[in-house]
């Protein structure tokens, strides 16, 4: 069956799923307020921000059906003729690099800013470029082909989209005069989640409506996840950019699809996907605070077998650059090439890193225990 538009936010659920999810929100609150604490102990968490941002990066183009692993990132992102593939991961990192700065420095999340990390987004990649940072002037449609007739789902068409923008956006940032989103496409007998419910809650909404909408010819997917990260941030549940959903969005991508169908259309199933989501954001959280764990414990291992300060600078600076040159760690550094150099050298004898004996020319130098602790 097709599904044709949706209802304008907000949107409300039975009350006996409101209750399961309160329930589950406890939980996932708690994991995320423990996740940003023990963050900032961290000796490498400045470091693993990068990290954390290519992986998100990575995950998320893949749902869209880009074949590129973590590793080939780590590897290819500093090539200077890159594939389509790396291109579309290093556009997504740069949106996402920028929209949490600009969230950071007190700028809401507007249209002019989707429209502005679209742009981003969009540059070289594999999809229309000619219509980068502007809404689509046309109707679109997702399903399994280039027919709509074979549509499962028909979003709203290109002149309502300004509406629904607007709509959305009050929903974020509240209205300009603090009036209320209009209720009345709703039922009472119903829990209503409006513009002033929980974050968390809240980002579920966000980025399903963005979803739906699909404002934009291309690139909808990604940017509806980025504002995933942008929507926690501006409401302070995490202050940087370290709790990522997409990873567990692409491992569950045809349910995750499902989901976002179903709150579509006439009869839109809004406690399920709300459910969905934090049952996500539940196990991306216990998956994110093992991998920092794990990643600040290998620091702290290596610290304890290096005997110089360079040695120790370049051994944390491969948390950030896991596979790295002498010339890199000299540039990122500030410090001589030689010295660099010498310090890879010195890391990969005590079997801190790993280096081709083979290569003669800009020799990288791998920390793959930590790739090993990224990849879990």
């Amino acid at each position: 069956m097709v599904r044709k538009g949706m209802s304008k936010l907000p949107v409300s659920v039975k009350k006996e799923e409101a209750l399961e999810i309160f329930e589950i929100l406890a939980e996932v609150n708690n994991k995320i307020g423990r996740l940003e604490e023990k963050f900032n102990h961290f000796i490498v968490n400045h470091a693993l921000i990068q990290i954390l941002l290519l992986s998100e990066s990575v995950e998320s183009t893949k749902i869209e059906g880009t074949q590129v692993t973590f590793t080939d990132m780590v590897e290819e992102q500093n090539n200077k003729n890159p594939r389509w593939e790396i291109t579309e991961v290093n556009n997504y990192r740069e949106a996402l690099q920028t929209g949490t700065e600009l969230i950071k420095n007190g700028y809401p999340v507007t249209s002019r800013l989707i429209k502005d990390l679209h742009g981003i987004l969009m540059q070289g990649g594999r999809g229309s470029t000619q219509s980068s940072g502007e809404y689509r002037k046309i109707q679109n449609f997702i399903g399994p082909t280039n027919k709509i007739e074979d549509a499962t789902y028909i979003p709203i068409s290109a002149e309502k989209i300004e509406e629904y923008m607007q709509n959305l956006e009050y929903f974020i940032n509240k209205h300009p005069y603090n009036e209320s989103l209009p209720i009345d496409h709703l039922s009472t007998e119903d829990y209503i989640f409006d513009e002033n419910t929980n974050p968390i809650i809240k980002t579920a909404i966000i980025h399903a409506q963005f979803e739906s909408i699909h404002p934009f010819l291309d690139g909808n997917g990604r940017l509806g996840r980025i504002l995933i990260v942008l929507s926690l941030m501006q409401s302070k549940i995490i202050s940087q950019p370290i709790f990522f959903v997409s990873e567990e969005l692409e491992e569950e991508r045809p349910l995750y699809y499902d989901m976002l169908n179903g709150v579509r259309g006439e009869n839109p199933q809004w406690g399920d996907w709300i459910l969905f989501f934090l049952k996500a954001c539940d196990r991306m959280a216990n998956r994110i605070n093992s991998k920092l764990e794990k990643a600040d414990k290998l620091a702290k291992e290596g610290l304890t077998k290096c005997k110089l300060e360079s040695e120790k600078m370049v051994w944390l600076y491969t948390f950030s650059n896991p596979f790295t040159t002498a010339k890199e760690a000299s540039e990122q550094l500030d410090i001589s090439i030689n010295t660099a150099r010498n310090a890879l050298n010195t890391l990969a004898d005590k079997k801190l890193l790993f280096a081709d004996k083979e290569a003669k020319r800009n020799k990288k130098y791998r920390n793959y225990d930590l790739m090993r602790i990224l990849r879990e």
